[in-house]
């Protein structure tokens, strides 16, 4: 590159997009920028993405991670987490740096891998991003066959499965109702944050006794489905 990549400075919240970057050039400029980092790239045929994630950003994806996790920790369902991991296929010319991600069904597939190739690894089974800055990229997360793509947007989680080659919503009734969630979220606390963990702990429990509870809760995704679980209410 004729600029040094440690030259370019990209306010929180901001993007750079560069044009005509070769996959070599892709390559060293990940290595340049390093694994501990706050920035996340997107690179589609030649045009890579830069962007620096915003603090409330940061705070809606741990949250929502933290109720994913909570949701499969007390399912015993077996999950690996891998965060902002680069997923990236030459051959596609084509990668991706989610906010979040989880291997869930395919999770024994990369278990005790340090690192994935996905021109013979699965890609994850579930993909998060937040659109506070708007730099989703549907078009890569289904060239790489991510079943899922869920997205956070002004309060609102929005759930696209892939049919066909194509992301899609799932049919009404069917996602997560977020609206109690989704009203704690907005609150942007940390004390809120922990009542949506005990709220998402407490109905799952309640689901499995015929005890009922004042909150309601209803999950149904492709991934769970795979693994025997089709949906978790309480009613």
């Amino acid at each position: 590159m004729l600029l040094e990549l440690k030259r370019i400075h990209v306010p929180p919240g901001q993007r750079v997009l560069l044009r005509d970057v070769t996959w070599q050039e892709l390559e060293t400029i990940l290595e340049d920028l390093g694994e501990h980092r706050a920035a996340r790239i997107a690179y589609d045929r030649g045009i890579l993405e830069i962007m620096a994630p915003l603090p409330e950003h940061e705070y809606d994806k741990e949250i929502i991670s933290d109720l994913v996790k909570a949701l499969l920790e007390e399912l015993d369902i077996e999950f690996r987490c891998l965060g902002s991991t680069t997923f990236k296929n030459q051959a596609m010319a084509q990668g991706i740096e989610p906010d979040q991600c989880f291997y869930i069904k395919n999770e024994s597939k990369i278990r005790g891998k340090k690192r994935l190739d996905l021109a013979v690894d699965p890609p994850p089974d579930l993909a998060l991003e937040i659109d506070i800055t708007s730099r989703t990229h549907p078009n890569i997360y289904e060239a790489l066959k991510v079943p899922e793509l869920w997205r956070f947007d002004r309060g609102k989680l929005k759930i696209n499965v892939l049919q066909d080659g194509h992301y899609g919503s799932l049919p009404p009734g069917s996602p997560i109702k977020m609206s109690p969630f989704s009203q704690i979220l907005q609150k942007n606390t940390f004390a809120r944050g922990i009542l949506l963990l005990k709220i998402c702990r407490t109905a799952i429990k309640y689901n499995r006794c015929p005890t009922k509870s004042k909150y309601k809760l209803a999950i149904k995704t492709s991934a769970y489905v795979d693994s025997g679980i089709n949906t978790v209410s309480i009613t």
